[in-house]
């Protein structure tokens, strides 16, 4: 790797003790987790398509990076309607991605460098094409007629659908059987039936499932869709929002009784006693609360259900909104110091963060605010999912015609949904073909034309580079222990342009400082000190003090100091 010296803007003013990374039981209390989607962040053997063994060719870069842990999309056998989120056998390898021992090179490589992996487990559903579904749907005597959801259909002809249930990719949540002469329910995709939690050889069956992966070493899984495993057996039609369609031209329902229900977290209790047979093991929880209150009740009474949520609340406001923004935060701060929070601003289901928030800007601008974003996520209290491709400013780059479009829901709600392709697009490791992705001459989606300059390898030789803030971010987070364990606090809070709030602990108070603005904003900070030595900035001078009482930060600047 080359050696970079940061200087000019991204330096640290004074050595800090280094702590060594966490590996106790509790290490995900303060990790960094990095996804990866397995398709598109390395090609090993130029098929086109991302694998297993293109993810350990890559872990020095991760550790280099100073991640704690990969969270792995799902890697399972899928027919790939839904790119994995489809699962035709819940404890193999899908061989577009590699085999058994490929997993397991990949797992002893990660272990080396002190990195955890985290599966992503799809428990809402399987593919239709899972043995399982295929024998449920034979007959309604089967030994797992029970094992998904079917129900007699209403009407005359008895072909009607049950309830007015809405799939989250579009239209009726029923489809019809002709075998069962039945409809089973689907919260998503029709080729993805929903397993019926109510059964509880489901249950041993999906808890064995976890066992398998935990027995050879995963520290836990990240929990697909986990609101959605119940829905309501008395077949109450969900609330109808009136004048409201979604995307996909139907009339809009409240998911009052297909979403959240109460015996959620009788399945979430089950699980974490699974994973807390494993030191370490943890669970994520992908949830979207609106508020901190919400989100307490999935950590379970006594702590014992969902160890992460993801805190979608506060990276997913979609506009530049700093009085938004800091109401979510300080919200978050509340919770208790026995309940972590997973900070989230990326994902593989949603456009990325400089892109929702940076209308109206230009590249350069979208650059500077990828900083604002890093600095956001990674300074507050708790874990943070940072989303390959995020720490060197990839762009979303949607399909602009539909015969482009790879994903369902972008097939299905064409022209005002356009899927999630644009956030899935190969990683940019280099200006070399293909963005040094893959060999083929087609990967499985288009390298977008930015690669040339927002790749890996360019950035690496940028001290001001949107990779070398986040290499700069994560060393500071990991060696200064104020970010560990610091209390949190809003300074100034009636700025409208401006994020600031202070973390202290024993060894002293860190001002954080972050303009959302395009233009320089200057403010009194005084109350938290007469002045700061720079921590990591994205303008201040070398090893330079700033005085507090008139800090003036430049558009979409960054600054971290240590009170004096």
């Amino acid at each position: 790797m080359i050696k970079r010296l940061l200087v000019l803007s991204l330096f640290f003013a004074f050595a800090l003790p280094v702590l060594a990374q966490t590996t106790d039981a509790d290490w995900w209390r303060h990790a960094v987790i990095y996804e990866i989607y397995p398709r598109s962040f390395g090609d090993s053997n130029g098929d086109g398509l991302g694998d297993l063994n293109g993810i350990t060719e890559h872990l020095d870069y991760l550790k280099e990076l100073g991640v704690d842990g990969i969270w792995i999309s799902p890697c399972f056998p899928s027919p790939q309607v839904d790119f994995g989120y489809d699962v035709s056998d819940y404890t193999a390898i899908a061989p577009e991605y590699g085999t058994m021992a490929d997993f397991d090179r990949l797992m002893a490589e990660a272990k080396k460098r002190n990195i955890r992996v985290l599966l992503d487990f799809v428990v809402n559903h399987s593919s239709d094409k899972h043995p399982w579904f295929i024998e449920s749907a034979s007959s309604r005597t089967n030994p797992k007629a029970d094992w998904y959801v079917w129900k007699d259909g209403i009407g005359a002809d008895k072909k009607q659908v049950p309830t007015n249930w809405i799939s989250l990719f579009g239209h009726s949540a029923w489809e019809w059987d002709s075998k069962r002469n039945q409809f089973y329910y689907h919260m998503f995709a029709k080729e993805q039936p929903d397993l019926n939690w109510r059964n509880p050889e489901v249950q041993k069956a999906m808890y064995g499932a976890m066992r398998f992966w935990m027995d050879k070493g995963v520290s836990g899984f990240r929990l697909d869709a986990v609101d959605t495993l119940f829905e309501d057996p008395n077949l109450h039609d969900d609330p109808i929002l009136p004048g409201k369609k979604n995307a996909y031209g139907d009339q809009d329902v409240e998911h009052k009784y297909t979403q959240d229900l109460p015996e959620t977290h009788d399945v979430y209790r089950a699980m974490r006693h699974v994973t807390n047979q494993y030191p370490g093991g943890v669970l994520v929880g992908e949830v979207y609360f609106d508020t901190a209150a919400q989100m307490a009740t999935i950590y379970g009474k006594n702590n014992d259900e969902i160890n992460l949520p993801m805190a979608t609340q506060l990276g997913f406001t979609n506009k530049r909104d700093v009085s938004e923004i800091r109401r979510k935060l300080d919200d978050l701060m509340t919770l208790p110091a026995t309940q972590t929070a997973l900070m989230v601003f990326d994902n593989h289901d949603n456009a990325r963060s400089w892109d929702r928030y940076g209308n109206g800007l230009n590249d350069a601008q979208r650059a500077q605010f990828a900083k604002v974003v890093a600095a956001t996520l990674l300074t507050p209290r708790g874990s943070a999912l940072m989303y390959y491709g995020q720490e060197i400013g990839m762009k979303t780059t949607t399909p602009t015609r539909r015969e482009e479009v790879k994903d369902p829901i972008g097939r299905t709600g064409w022209p005002k949904e356009k899927g999630r392709d644009g956030e899935r697009t190969p990683m940019q490791w280099s200006n070399a073909k293909d963005a040094g992705f893959s060999s083929s001459d087609h990967p499985w989606l288009p390298v977008p034309p930015t690669f040339k300059q927002v790749n890996v390898a360019a950035e690496d030789k940028d001290p001001n580079s949107v990779l070398n803030f986040y290499r700069a971010m994560l060393k500071l987070r990991r060696e200064n222990p104020v970010f560990r364990d610091g209390d949190y606090k809003g300074v100034n809070e009636n700025n409208s342009n401006v994020l600031a709030f202070t973390r202290t602990s024993p060894q002293g108070t860190v001002l954080v400082v972050l303009n959302y603005s395009d233009k320089a904003q200057t403010a009194d900070y005084s109350q938290s000190g007469k002045e700061a030595r720079t921590l990591l900035s994205t303008f201040s001078k070398s090893d330079g003090a700033q005085k507090l009482n008139a800090l003036t930060v430049p558009a979409f600047g960054v600054f971290i100091g240590q009170v004096q």
